[in-house]
């Protein structure tokens, strides 16, 4: 097995780990939530840090579905898109484990959303554009 064919496994179980993650996320999120407010803090603020982070965290499982379902192209670059996201996929989950058990504040998930999850996904979808650009015949 060469190492291009090795990356799509390695980056799928990497995917899926991060994925893991941030569901273990949603049902642990209170303790997230209490870490980012001060230790006097009201329900209204509970409230809303509660919905920022259940926002990320809604955004990232929609670009797990678009990373799921376009996968396609990225595995015809020869290896350095995918190892470029299964380096983002396995630092996010590392990260993220750090965020849930050491409970970081809410503003480190979105740095870690911004590296590890919108970048490989954007990367993705500029691909699958191309390759679709590239089919088209010309007239």
């Amino acid at each position: 097995m060469t190492a291009v064919h090795s990356l799509v496994p390695a980056r799928f179980l990497t995917l899926t780990a991060h994925l893991v993650i941030v569901i273990t996320i949603f049902w642990s999120r209170e303790s997230n939530v209490r870490a980012c407010l001060p230790l006097d803090f009201t329900q209204e603020e509970f409230n809303a840090q509660d919905t920022q982070l259940v926002v990320a965290l809604s955004v990232t499982l929609g670009l797990f579905a678009v990373e799921l379902a376009g996968s396609g192209p990225a595995r015809c670059t020869g290896g350095s898109l995918a190892s470029a996201a299964l380096a983002a996929h396995c630092s996010a989950s590392v990260s993220l484990s750090f965020f849930v058990f050491q409970e970081w504040e809410c503003w480190t998930y979105w740095v870690i959303f911004a590296f590890c999850s919108a970048v490989p996904a954007l990367v993705e979808v500029f691909l699958f554009i191309a390759v679709l650009g590239l089919k088209r015949k010309p007239l």
